[in-house]
């Protein structure tokens, strides 16, 4: 399955028997929670899943939004009714940093057939499709949580695809530089890395790029689909949107992932004895 799926397809998918599992994760770093947003109108049938709480363990050593526990994924999932021989639809407010966690997750957790909506609730709604407010019952899905379907690096791992590699840093080019650090213990970024803002991943439409430009893109940042690659972020969250965008390119895919950095910089910055760059330039 095709990481993106427009409005227009999952209209369509939604009148098919049997239709997707449809999951809201809309999100935001600092508040508020988007149940509020769910409660006010959703995609009809969506469930919510809350990203801080049910797509991410305690806050701890592991950083800001470690990986869940496999059980407890497993028991969100199959509460939002999530099978695996069903395909599964996520979305969020606008740009897919937020559902590209989910999406992430579920490839991780073993599903294989996992999309993003291109352009979030923001796309949906200004086209007119429906939405609703009813808030459907809790789902009695099958899915069998399998962790590991998606590789995973820890900082010690990531250090060296910084060096030889392609490490991406999905952050805010002022934060990679270290002008500023509004949650992190400290400022910088991992020595070697490259910035890829995730919010470059769309266009003005709020649609994502098309495979050739962020391939271009890509290219420019020294990505090859021959080139070992991963992404880190602030927390793990917002990297998964580099992911997707690396596949939605045709540079990863199933069989070839890119890597994640779990504990992104929110681990990486909590030991003082990692060094920290500074500067638009790797380091």
């Amino acid at each position: 399955m095709h990481p993106l799926i427009s409005t227009d397809d999952l209209m369509a998918a939604l009148r098919a028997d049997p239709h997707p599992t449809v999951l809201d994760v809309r999100w935001s770093l600092l508040g508020p929670p988007g149940r509020g947003d769910y409660l006010e109108g959703h995609v009809p049938g969506a469930v919510f899943v809350d990203l801080d709480a049910e797509l991410a363990s305690e806050p701890g050593p592991g950083g800001r939004h470690p990986l869940p526990d496999p059980a407890a994924l497993q028991e969100v999932l199959r509460r939002a009714g999530v099978d695996a021989d069903r395909p599964v639809v996520v979305y969020d407010a606008d740009n897919g940093s937020a559902a590209a966690r989910a999406w992430w997750l579920l490839r991780w957790a073993g599903h294989r057939s996992v999309a993003v909506l291109d352009g979030g609730y923001a796309a949906w709604t200004a086209e007119g499709k429906p939405t609703s407010t009813e808030v459907p019952g809790s789902g009695d899905g099958g899915f069998r949580v399998r962790a590991g379907a998606m590789p995973v690096i820890d900082a010690d791992q990531a250090a060296t695809l910084a060096r030889e590699g392609v490490l991406l840093d999905a952050r805010a080019p002022e934060r990679y530089r270290g002008e500023v650090e509004p949650v992190d213990p400290r400022a910088g970024h991992v020595p070697g890395a490259r910035n890829a803002p995730f919010s470059e991943h769309v266009g003005e439409s709020g649609r994502w790029r098309s495979p050739t430009e962020l391939a271009e893109r890509f290219a420019s940042l020294g990505v090859t689909s021959c080139e070992a690659v991963g992404a880190y972020c602030g927390s793990g969250v917002t990297a998964c949107s580099v992911l997707l965008a690396l596949e939605h390119a045709g540079l990863t895919d199933a069989r070839n992932p890119a890597a994640l950095y779990a504990g992104s910089w929110s681990h990486w910055s909590a030991d003082p004895a990692r060094p920290a760059a500074t500067g638009s330039e790797p380091g």
